[in-house]
C-alpha cells in the first residue's frame, strides 16, 4: 500500500474515514473528536494546501495524516527542544478501525517523518489527546518526547505535546 498525496476529489473519502474513526472513538470512551472537528472545512483546507497523505485499501482511504509547519499558537509558551530550527508538525494522523493494528500508523508516521526531513525541518512537533492512551503510546514508542500539555476549547482533558528531533 503506497502513500500518497491526496486531492480534492479524496474529499467525501476523507470525510468518510474521519467520521467513522469519530464514531469508533466515541463507541470507546474516547472523545478526542466529534461532529465539530476535524469537519469538512479543515478537511478541505488540508486538501488545499496539499499537505495530507494517505493510503487507500481497495476503493477507500485507510489511512491519512497530515503533515506541515502550521503550529497551534498554544505551542508557543511550551519550551521545545528544537528551539531555533524548522519544525514541522503532525495533525490528523488516524487509521480506520478496521486496519488498526497492522501498522498503517506507524507507516504514516514515519512518511511524516521522512517528508519532513526531505523538506529541510529539524523536528517534527504534534500534540495529542491524553485519553487516547493507543496513539500517546504509539508516539512514545517511535521515539517522540512530551514537552508539555495544552488544552482546547471544548475538551476536557489536555493534549500532550511532543517533539522529535530530526
Amino acid at each position: 500500500m503506497e502513500i500518497v498525496r491526496l486531492t480534492k476529489q479524496d474529499r467525501k473519502d476523507l470525510v468518510q474515514l474521519y467520521r467513522e474513526i469519530t464514531l469508533s472513538l466515541s463507541q470507546a470512551g474516547i472523545r478526542q473528536w466529534d461532529r465539530f472537528y476535524p469537519n469538512r472545512f479543515v478537511i478541505e483546507q488540508d486538501l488545499k494546501r496539499g499537505t495530507v497523505y494517505g493510503i487507500r485499501g481497495g476503493q477507500r482511504i485507510i489511512g491519512a495524516v497530515v503533515v506541515d509547519s502550521q503550529q497551534s499558537g498554544k505551542y508557543a509558551r511550551l519550551i521545545w527542544n528544537d528551539r531555533t530550527g524548522k519544525p514541522s508538525c503532525i495533525h490528523r494522523l488516524a487509521v480506520h478501525p478496521d486496519y488498526q493494528g497492522q501498522g498503517i500508523g506507524k507507516r504514516l508516521l514515519q512518511f511524516a517523518e521522512e517528508h519532513a526531513r526531505e523538506a529541510g525541518s529539524s523536528s517534527i512537533r504534534l500534540d495529542v489527546f491524553t485519553g487516547n492512551p493507543g496513539a500517546v503510546g504509539m508516539y512514545r514508542r517511535a521515539g517522540y518526547v512530551e514537552v508539555g500539555t495544552i488544552k482546547f476549547p471544548m475538551r476536557k482533558v489536555p493534549y500532550l505535546c511532543f517533539e522529535k528531533l530530526l
